[in-house]
């Protein structure tokens, strides 16, 4: 029989072991613990699995689930194992004894080792580590050698004597460091920028400290990831800072590095596509990685270890890269903010794609060991949920699928590719449990796709360019700082445009449209509604008439600003502005007298010359005969402001506005509603603003 997968979770109930394909079901002899657990994790080596608890932290062997031992000591947050497994390290909380001095909350454990009966494990080493980013120590492969960071030094021990430092790398502002996991050992730190000095990434050979045996310096460096490939020979730096000073991010600027572990080869990676570096990842042969860089539809490029790009995959939104661990299948995602898409590729079959996964809102996403099956999980707190664990096999098909509450951390457990047998791991197609049966019942699969909303007039159309994404033949997605964006995508533009029209600019002056108003009015009008097509013959016959009256020789003259027409306005801003006229006109029968008196006098004040004459000028704007209006003088215009006429009027508003504030309170007053002593002196002014009132309009 094969040996089956297994993966491990921890709930809100406690923590499960389940032994996947193809048996699914749970650990045999494997008691699952009930309460509260705070963390859980399987040794590197896969032998181990531990969790810790109110009580203390428990160790398993987890081909069995026996408890192998148990270590006293209670509030651990925090677990890890050397690499093969001999030491398992706890941190807790930091905090202080009655003295005031901070206790020694990491320590470092033998895993496994003879006690007599009765006796309690003694801790190998502990230190005080304040910071919980960061907090483990780092292990070479063979677990001769263990370090931590300390102010301006890296500290190295032999793992069996913590209590003394064998060496010490002095590095002023040290921030960071990574061991290599491979045979030589080999350490990269990173030193921040300070006092104008670029920031650095030095590469030392255990233990010869004094020179650097490769080194790159460089600015915008606020923090960095360090990526060494399996082999320890070759370190990829993420860079990345705080704050982009361009603009253009708002996560800050992302740079990429390459450096080998001997000095031979440093260099920068040049991307092609502008936009931050979501995700980078070695390939388990390491000999090339994978980067997803660029605004979004991202772009994904294999380089190899000189950092020459080999192959690159259509543009899509993603920002996860995946090798699994035969190296020969890559799974490119969309997680987080996008739409959980993963695609699958075979890089041994010249990056033929397999298939894309719809994984829903995941999480986590993890290779299996046998590189078969992929294990994706909606994890609490990111969303609380439909939390679970499905397995899709790597055609793409779901074989496993397990709904949880509050499901806070699931991983596969570790284990080595000799212990599987060879073979294709596409075909052939395991069967599905039951539960990836059910699950597939409770899908709902669209009939139909819904696509984007179109607005009426967009219905029966192609879609412009600048509405399309990159990846589907769109223009790609410009940034500027501070700028007018007047890019070709569709992003601010200048003014408005109709989607798919030519622009004015591209037009010669006094030219016209090559399709012209009407072209291709009768594509789509099967698709307009009854009342837009019925708006669309308005407008076409109001067109034609104002034309023959343009023709008959109806046209304005020059003395005419032609701001104050009509004409320049497009058809439906003129039938927006005749249906308002109409609104106002039959809303003029539902007002108070008062407001019905104020109007006439105020209509008399805007619409009256100084003489109360109408405005001259006002009827000679058009002229049947072009020639007379030539020879004749342009008439002189009066403009008047909105608050001329009488010397008068705006006193006579002031009241007018007065007296319909007070039969407002009186009206509230009369329903019973309880007002202040302000307004009911200002209801007892009435009389003298009635008097005033007819005083002023006889004079008028």
């Amino acid at each position: 029989m094969a040996v089956p997968t297994q993966f491990a979770y921890r709930t809100l109930k406690g923590i499960g072991i389940v032994d996947a394909a193809p048996v699914y079901e749970p650990l045999p002899g494997f008691q699952r613990p009930e309460g509260n657990s705070r963390c859980c994790v399987y040794s590197p080596c896969g032998r181990y699995f531990a969790w810790a608890s109110n009580e203390g932290v428990t160790v398993i062997d987890a081909s069995v689930g026996h408890v192998i031992t148990t270590l006293p000591t209670p509030n651990v947050y925090e677990l890890g194992f050397s690499p093969r497994g001999s030491y398992i390290i706890t941190w807790e909380r930091p905090s202080k004894d009655e003295a005031g001095d901070a206790v020694k909350n990491l320590k470092v454990w033998r895993t496994v080792e003879d006690l007599p009966d009765g006796a309690e494990k003694q801790v190998v080493g502990r230190f005080v580590q304040k910071s919980q980013t960061g907090w483990n120590l780092q292990y070479t492969a063979d677990e001769r050698y263990c370090a931590r960071v300390v102010t301006n030094e890296v500290q190295f021990y032999e793992s069996g004597d913590l209590g003394t430092v064998w060496n010490k790398l002095r590095a002023e502002g040290v921030a960071d460091f990574a061991i290599s996991p491979g045979n030589t050992h080999s350490v990269a730190v990173f030193i921040p920028e300070r006092k104008g000095q670029p920031a650095a990434i030095k590469i030392f050979n255990v233990p010869q400290f004094a020179t650097p045996v490769s080194q790159k310096t460089f600015f915008k460096g606020d923090k960095v990831t360090l990526k060494w490939n399996q082999l320890g020979t070759t370190l990829i730096v993420l860079a990345q800072t705080e704050v982009d000073k361009t603009g253009k991010s708002y996560y800050g600027e992302t740079t990429l590095y390459v450096l080998s572990a001997n000095g031979g080869f440093d260099s920068r990676i040049t991307l092609d596509k502008e936009g931050p570096i979501h995700d980078v990842s070695w390939s388990p042969n390491s000999k090339e990685f994978g980067v997803v860089y660029g605004f979004m539809p991202a772009k994904t490029t294999i380089f190899n270890q000189r950092a020459v790009a080999t192959h690159t995959f259509p543009l899509s939104p993603r920002n996860n890269i995946l090798f699994s661990p035969t190296g020969r299948f890559v799974l490119v995602a969309g997680f987080g903010n996008l739409a959980g898409q993963m695609d699958i590729y075979d890089l041994e079959k010249d990056y033929q794609k397999i298939c894309t996964i719809e994984g829903g809102n995941p999480s986590v996403c993890e290779w299996s060991p046998d590189s078969k099956y992929i294990l994706t999980a909606t994890t609490s707190p990111r969303l609380r949920v439909d939390n679970g664990v499905r397995l899709w096999h790597v055609g793409g098909g779901i074989m496993y699928n397990e709904d949880m509450v509050e499901l806070y951390h699931v991983t596969w457990r570790p284990q080595a590719l000799d212990n599987f047998s060879p073979g294709d791991q596409l075909h052939p197609v395991p069967t599905p449990h039951a539960s990836a049966l059910a699950y597939l019942s409770t899908v709902k699969t669209p009939s139909k796709p819904a696509g984007a909303y179109r607005p009426p007039g967009a219905r029966g159309t192609s879609t412009p360019l600048h509405f399309k994404r990159e990846d589907e033949g769109g223009a790609a997605h410009i940034v500027s700082n501070g700028t007018s964006l007047v890019g070709s995508n569709g992003f601010g533009k200048p003014r408005r445009q109709i989607p798919g029209a030519e622009t004015v600019d591209s037009l010669p002056p006094g030219a016209a449209s090559a399709n012209g108003p009407a072209s291709g009015a009768a594509e789509g009008d099967e698709n307009l509604s009854k009342a837009a097509l019925k708006n669309k013959k308005k407008r076409e016959a109001k067109k034609a008439k104002d034309a023959e009256a343009k023709a008959a020789g109806l046209t304005p003259t020059p003395d005419r600003p032609a701001t104050a027409s009509g004409e320049n306005r497009s058809p439906e801003r003129r039938d927006r502005r005749e249906h308002q006229r109409s609104r106002s006109k039959g809303q003029q029968d539902i007002r108070t007298p008062s407001q019905q008196r104020y109007r006439s006098n105020t209509h008399q004040g805007k619409h009256n010359g100084p003489n109360g004459n109408a405005p001259a000028g006002h009827m000679n704007n058009l002229s049947i005969n072009p020639t007379a209006t030539r020879a004749q003088d342009p008439p002189e215009l009066s403009v008047t402001s909105p608050g001329g006429g009488s010397p008068n009027a705006k006193k006579l508003r002031g009241l007018q506005k007065k007296i319909r504030a007070i039969e407002d309170l009186e009206m509230r007053l009369a329903g019973g509603e309880k007002l202040e002593d302000t307004q009911m002196k200002k209801i007892g002014t009435k009389v003298t603003v009635q008097a005033e009132l007819a005083a002023l309009e006889a004079e008028t």
